[in-house]
């Protein structure tokens, strides 16, 4: 019967699917604010299960006029968002009013359609930063894949939480230099590289 061959055969079957683990993965995402502006940096491995497969993979990428997008965890669902962004920004860009979505609405947006999606059981499987100036106001935030959402002089995603966000906390501070702070960022993903297996030397 009909029946019986829909539950042979799952392509049949009307059920939509959920996200329920992510296949291709990048590891942390680091990110401050310094005296002019932000910094960001994460490296460019895109890893298969534990297999390191893909080692030039961006994943900060401009966002609008002022902001900076840098995702951790599955790369599809952040291509997906970067297609939704990339939508917001043009329909913004239309009204053509000489205004410009800045890094807190983004920041406020990218919370909203996280949470939206979790609440559907079926999360967008990332964690963000989203850092950015605009006139003249610093701006850092990240938000998690079931929408925890934050402000913070230093973000960090992933095992950056644990390994770059102790570093940061003993030696950030406000007046940074754009050197000091790059500086920082370095020792940063250099202990990054030495203890999360899914880390590379290529950074961006």
């Amino acid at each position: 019967s009909m029946e019986s061959n829909q539950a042979k055969n799952p392509l049949l079957s009307s059920e939509t699917q959920r996200t329920l683990y992510p296949y291709v993965t990048g590891t942390s995402v680091v990110a401050i604010k310094y005296k002019d502006g932000i910094l960001m940096a994460a490296d460019m491995g895109g890893s298969y299960g534990s297999t390191l497969r893909y080692k030039s993979v961006e994943r900060i990428k401009p966002v609008g006029k002022h902001s900076l997008l840098g995702a951790s965890g599955e790369l599809s669902d952040f291509q997906e968002l970067l297609r939704n962004l990339d939508e917001l920004i043009l329909y913004d860009n239309m009204w053509d009013d000489g205004n410009s979505l800045g890094p807190k609405e983004v920041h406020n947006y990218l919370t909203r359609t996280m949470y939206n999606r979790r609440n559907k059981f079926n999360p967008l499987w990332n964690s963000l930063v989203l850092g950015g100036v605009k006139n003249g106001q610093k701006y850092l935030g990240t938000v998690s894949m079931i929408g925890v959402h934050f402000e913070d002089d230093h973000v960090a995603t992933g095992f950056g939480n644990h390994l770059a966000r102790p570093i940061l906390r003993a030696e950030w501070n406000e007046d940074l230099s754009f050197e000091d702070g790059v500086k920082l960022l370095e020792k940063c993903m250099r202990v990054l590289l030495y203890r999360d297996r899914s880390a590379v030397n290529k950074l961006q």
